[in-house]
């Protein structure tokens, strides 16, 4: 996919980059301690991968907001690698772009895009948003409308095409709206044709691009519905791949089995090989006056279980899912949000302090845990769970998956009744899986990645069914698997330990 070359501009940008000090972070088996207290053996905790070593299709990670400098990838991008996460989700910022008509500046995102080649990363490029320098452009942020007059909308075509020129060999998947249905900035009457033009042109210069119709503010059916039976009847599905979502909700289960569901049946009657993404999601590790579903005391252990519940759940349903955001953000003069928000997985200064870093969250490690084993590794089983089951009381979330090499399940499961707390009350569920036993079978804890000892009388076989009874369960997701699928390593201070320790 990549070219072997690179533009002079691109080389000098990046080697400026590529000089910055190492990224500080934690890779101890204590990176995340909480209360929980399971009452199994510990043997071990899980070894973070980075974007070398494992496939992460079906993930992305945010670094939105470069193009109204509400954010810095420069601060953050050593941090990227490690985290296991392939794809970055930015827009293109047609208003940064170009400043004088005609005129196009594209330093600033050469910096993202040419720099993240280097480091093993992807591009998911949004072409949103509008140009004020041109009268009927449209706005440059959320809720902006798009280009409606016939100059603004010939500038749009010739701005996107030289995106697609320019970025040809490095950004194969692209989206062309960010929220398009935000406060009713736009109609379904503009917001159709205006997809396809801008998707006729990536896929003219780019033919193998896969492009995003539009990133919704959430799952609308009642947006969907016209917009895929426009696809259909036009004959243009073929120009995208997914229908890509937001979904921002107290209780991140909350919306699977109503609106979500609802939207995949139309999506699959009109647009069957469209593919749901849930593009952005996710909340902030502390209370803010500014952002979606900031109205909560939030903290990094609630923010690091509504973050694993909701990436989790999109790919136990088969779906893409987005991590929002890698870093907080300001939103300066933005005319929507207002101060920081503090959504990142790494915490950060505000722009007057370019974005340094201030530390690592809970939610990174958190991630970082979930990557390494809900990778491409692993393939959802959303329909009939492989055949799994689980018991107990309350609501409980399920997901099933199964290991590509050795075609074992891998059950994951949480307790989803409520909102994430900062307790860890544990419950007990029983979870059954057809076939023999697992030769050794552990429970893992995704937020602390601790692997448990499954005790032997917690595991029998009846009828054609393991039984793994009296598992730990709370409200952030755990797994069962064989433990020869992971790796893990041995705490410190059992390594450590001499004859005489207990």
């Amino acid at each position: 996919m990549r070219k072997n070359y690179i533009p002079f501009m691109a080389v000098m940008a990046t080697a400026a980059l590529m000089s910055s000090s190492a990224p500080v972070i934690d890779d101890t088996s204590t990176r995340v301690q909480t209360t929980l207290s399971p009452a199994l053996s510990l043997k071990g905790c899980l070894v973070p991968k980075d974007v070398t070593r494992i496939s992460t299709s079906r993930w992305s990670v945010d670094v939105a907001g470069t193009d109204r400098e509400h954010a810095s990838y420069v601060a953050v991008r050593e941090y990227l690698p490690p985290l296991g996460i392939r794809r970055l989700r930015t827009q293109a910022g047609w208003a940064r772009c170009e400043k004088e008509k005609g005129m196009y500046d594209f330093r600033w995102l050469d910096q993202i895009i040419f720099d993240a080649a280097k480091r093993n990363l992807e591009v998911w490029l949004e072409t949103s948003y509008g140009n004020p320098i041109y009268k009927g452009g449209g706005g440059r942020s959320l809720a902006g409308g798009m280009p409606t007059s016939e100059e603004a909308l010939a500038a749009w075509d010739n701005w996107v095409r030289a995106l697609a020129k320019r970025y040809k060999g490095y950004v194969r998947d692209w989206c062309v709206w960010n929220e398009p249905d935000l406060r009713g900035a736009n109609s379904i009457s503009v917001i159709i044709p205006f997809t396809i033009r801008t998707a006729e042109i990536i896929k003219a210069e780019i033919p193998d691009a896969r492009i995003a119709a539009c990133a919704l503010t959430w799952a609308n059916v009642e947006f969907v519905r016209p917009f895929c039976k426009a696809l259909k009847d036009s004959g243009k599905e073929g120009l995208f791949k997914w229908i890509a979502y937001h979904h921002y909700n107290y209780n991140p289960d909350d919306g699977y089995d109503a609106e979500i569901a609802a939207m995949r049946k139309v999506v699959k009657k009109y647009t069957p090989t469209l593919e749901l993404w849930q593009n952005e999601s996710g909340t902030q590790s502390e209370w803010r006056k500014s952002g979606a579903i900031n109205d909560r005391p939030w903290t990094e252990l609630k923010q690091a279980k509504w973050d694993l519940r909701r990436y989790i759940a999109d790919l136990g349903l088969g779906d893409y899912t987005g991590v929002f955001h890698a870093c907080d953000l300001e939103y300066v003069n933005s005319g929507f949000h207002d101060g920081m928000v503090r959504y990142g997985l790494i915490k950060t200064a505000g722009q007057a302090e370019d974005y340094r870093v201030l530390k690592v969250k809970m939610a990174y490690y958190a991630v970082q845990n979930a990557v390494s084993v809900f990778n491409d590794a692993l393939e959802p089983l959303p329909d009939d769970k492989g055949g799994a089951l689980i018991s107990g009381k309350g609501r409980l979330a399920f997901y099933v998956f199964r290991d590509r090499a050795s075609g074992k399940l891998v059950p994951a499961f949480w307790d989803s009744s409520k909102e994430p707390s900062d307790f860890n009350d544990i419950s007990n569920v029983d979870v059954k899986i057809p076939g023999a036993a697992f030769k050794s079978p552990v429970w893992v804890d995704v937020l602390t990645g601790n692997v448990y000892a499954i005790p032997k009388k917690n595991v029998f076989e009846k009828d054609g069914f393991t039984c793994y009874s009296s598992l730990p369960c709370y409200d952030s997701p755990a797994f069962v698997c064989e433990e020869s699928m992971l790796e893990y390593k041995v705490p410190e201070v059992v390594m450590f330990a001499t004859k005489g320790d207990k």
